[in-house]
């Protein structure tokens, strides 16, 4: 078998080196964009490239504006259950001091 190379395992890995892109054969003619100059396939592969290096680095990015949302909610819960709290325990307050300004009055 005399292959030149194929996707998974080319014969270089130099971009420079390797054949243009080429319009598939068994496409009809007009149906996919003109053909890609070897320069377009050389920035396609390097934008690829670069875009799956990046991946990492965006998934950790959303993961951690996720976990900033949540301890955010969480820190928001908190102070909603404090601030109730504080708010039954003024509201008890209020009733003892009226309870007792009625019993002042009432003597």
């Amino acid at each position: 078998m005399n292959t030149a190379g194929t996707i998974d395992r080319p014969l270089t890995h130099d971009p420079q080196k390797q054949a243009p892109m080429k319009p598939s054969v068994s496409e009809p003619a007009g149906s996919a964009l003109e053909d890609v100059t070897t320069t377009g396939a050389t920035d396609s592969r390097q934008n690829r490239t670069r875009e799956m290096q990046l991946i990492p680095e965006a998934l950790a990015r959303a993961h951690m504006h996720e976990r900033l949302h949540e301890a955010e909610r969480e820190r928001q819960a908190v102070r909603l259950a404090a601030a109730r709290r504080m708010q039954r325990r003024a509201e008890r307050a209020s009733r003892r001091a009226r309870r007792a300004l009625a019993m002042a009055v009432m003597q």
